[in-house]
């Protein structure tokens, strides 16, 4: 590696973007998806904002 200070803080960078997400199912995330166009939703995403958001208390229990 000729960078490893700029390895470094890309590497950081990228954590620190990561942890912003808000956690699946909260509130906040249910209205940052609703932001989100439908045709970019995976069907993952469809499902859980179903159980979470939509009609919570869905969820499958395993």
């Amino acid at each position: 590696m000729r960078h490893p200070a700029l390895t470094a803080a890309l590497i950081a960078t990228a954590l620190a973007l990561a942890a912003c997400a808000p956690k699946v199912g909260t509130p906040k995330w249910c209205g940052k998806l609703q932001e989100k166009p439908k045709g970019d939703w995976s069907a993952n995403e469809a499902a859980t904002f179903l159980q979470h958001c939509v009609v919570p208390g869905t969820e499958v229990k395993e």
